[in-house]
């Protein structure tokens, strides 16, 4: 319902044989480009802000371009990319990026790949991921530390120059190495190209970052790889045979593109590599001690396609599960209720908790109540008129229910600002004048900003925070938000102090204050919120325990620092500190 985004897609295409294999078999010389086109189509939900492309090839003679790329903005940028790749991007490394901003930077400078350049081909990085860091701080003084001087603040670029700069040192130590063989000339560059060794670049490069990511890359002597976090928060997936090496976020992406079945590609491991030398040889390393797994359960919620065989019975879990709170909801009145979902990423759980209702040998009725419409364009500014232009983003189905009888049970993957619900859903659904509305969502209440890749950072645009807050305040609580402010700015790194927040209140009792606050004045219907529990996510998703946006449980130090920063911000900011002081 409301969007979230999400940083980011990535697909990476190495081929191994030669380009007139491809042309010879499958008629054309961009069989490579053609598949990085479907992967990326295929992640076209991953970013929809900018898109790019970048190719190597290793085999140009010395002297001649051998490293390509290509970057556009906007929803269409994948075509607009694709459009201008002519015959100068023949290489057999492929590399794609579909970027949703997190951090609120736009422009073609932050459209990923990103590329540094040196006259030594080995020396060439190309790199892209979905990633955020949570340490980028400390990462740009280590830099600065050293006397460089990033020309962009931002953790993309610090990244690119932190790699790149060990890259530059694993390039000088085979010079070294060629020099003391007595090689000469390009007997040297050939020397280095083929004994580039990235696990020592990745080694020496990721232990210094604090976050969630999955990191791709090319160089111009023709290496290949990818990387995940140690935590494995972010997803990545390969596979490989005679013909190609293949990278991607999602498993169904490759699914589809190559025709495989779900059995033969491959999860990167958290703190795993995988790298494929310019010869094609191909290996997995492990570049960092894997920790707790926390793979990211909002991955499987929201993110990530539904065409994936575990995600599509996951989100179905997800719905069953929420059965028998809806039927307390309704008072086991199935007979007159009517089920829907907000379209479209709920649909799935909405067939969950249907075969739910119908396992307790109920009939189930179902309406597609809501309908989505527009999007509100950005050209409207006035705040009154994008209030008025919101409220009309969805429509309903008139006549799907009885009115003042039957009860609307909803479904949505989830419940994040609550900014629709109040302008749009809420104002919508009254005009059907259901008896009761149960607003069901399908993920537990989101509690805390995020900080690896969901664009969820600032704690007061979260309604389950606004409403604790508004329970403390009706409670005469002020010592606890100074107890938790004075923790978070003099203790930010043991834990999250910000769980005590929450602490004092029962979910069914945030649920009420959230009803209260999003309700419009002019609303008739009476309505309920149906969460899913901690419990039933862990259920439905077992083997994706990362919960911190549930939780408060953030599983690097960089995460509970940012956390406890952004209550010290709030506090100082929109509560105004020296008042409370008093």
């Amino acid at each position: 319902m409301e969007q979230l985004k999400h940083e980011c897609g990535v697909a990476l295409i190495r081929l191994l044989k030669p380009l007139s294999y491809y042309e010879k078999k499958y008629g054309t010389w961009r069989y490579g480009l053609n598949k990085l086109y479907l992967m990326m189509e295929k992640q076209h939900n991953r970013g929809q802000e900018g898109a790019g492309v970048a190719c190597v090839n290793p085999d140009a003679p010395i002297g001649e371009e051998y490293m390509f790329r290509e970057r556009a903005e906007g929803k269409d940028a994948i075509t607009e990319v694709f459009k201008r790749i002519d015959k100068t991007f023949e290489g057999q490394l492929y590399m794609g990026h579909l970027r949703y901003s997190t951090t609120g930077k736009s422009g073609l400078q932050f459209i990923h790949p990103f590329l540094r350049r040196n006259n030594w081909r080995a020396k060439n990085l190309c790199l892209c991921g979905n990633f955020n860091m949570t340490n980028i701080d400390e990462v740009f003084k280590f830099l600065t530390d050293q006397g460089q001087s990033p020309r962009i603040y931002g953790d993309s670029y610090i990244t690119l120059e932190l790699m790149g700069h060990r890259l530059d040192r694993e390039v000088e130590r085979l010079y070294q190495v060629a020099r003391k063989k007595g090689l000469e000339g390009t007997s040297i560059t050939r020397y280095i190209d083929e004994h580039v060794d990235m696990s020592n670049v990745l080694g020496s490069t990721m232990p210094h970052f604090d976050g969630g990511y999955v990191m791709c890359g090319l160089t111009g002597s023709g290496e290949m790889f990818a990387v995940r976090d140690p935590w494995g928060i972010r997803p990545a997936f390969w596979y490989h045979d005679e013909e190609v090496v293949v990278v991607a976020s999602e498993r169904p992406v490759i699914q589809t593109t190559f025709d495989l079945p779900s059995e033969s590609i491959h999860e990167l491991h958290p703190g795993e590599s995988l790298i494929v030398h310019n010869s094609g040889e191909i290996r997995l390393k492990q570049i960092l001690p894997a920790k707790e797994l926390k793979a990211c359960s909002f991955e499987r919620i929201y993110f990530s396609r539904g065409s994936d065989r575990d995600i599509y019975n996951e989100r179905k879990k997800l719905g069953e599960l929420l059965t028998p709170s809806i039927m307390r909801a309704i008072c086991g009145d199935v007979s007159h209720t009517v089920f829907s979902y907000i379209p479209n990423t709920a649909e799935v759980a909405f067939y969950g908790m249907t075969d739910g209702v119908r396992r307790l040998n109920h009939e189930v009725r179902i309406e597609k109540v809501v309908w989505k419409d527009i999007k509100l364009r950005t050209f409207i500014s006035d705040g009154s008129e994008r209030n008025d232009l919101a409220a009309h983003v969805y429509d309903i189905t008139y006549g799907s229910l009885t009115p003042y009888e039957d009860n609307l049970v909803i479904i949505d993957d989830s419940i994040v600002r609550g900014t629709t619900l109040k302008e749009s859903i809420f104002k919508i659904l009254d005009r059907l004048r259901p008896k009761k509305i149960v607003m069901v969502s399908s993920s537990p209440q989101i509690r805390y900003p995020d900080y690896y890749g969901i664009d969820m950072s600032h704690l007061e645009e979260l309604c389950a925070f606004r409403a604790a807050m508004a329970l403390i305040e009706e409670r005469g609580m002020h010592h606890l938000v100074m107890e938790t402010y004075r923790a978070c700015k003099e203790d930010p790194l043991s834990a999250n102090h910000v769980r005590a927040i929450y602490a004092p209140f029962s979910v069914d009792e945030i649920n009420r204050k959230i009803v209260e606050m999003l309700r419009p004045e002019d609303m008739h219907t009476p309505i309920e919120l149906v969460y899913q529990s901690i419990e039933g996510l862990h259920e439905a998703c077992p083997n994706h325990p990362g919960d911190w946006y549930f939780t408060g449980h953030h599983p690097t130090p960089g995460g509970i620092r940012m956390v406890n920063q952004a209550f010290v911000k709030y506090a100082e900011q929109i509560l105004n500190i020296s008042t409370l002081e008093e």
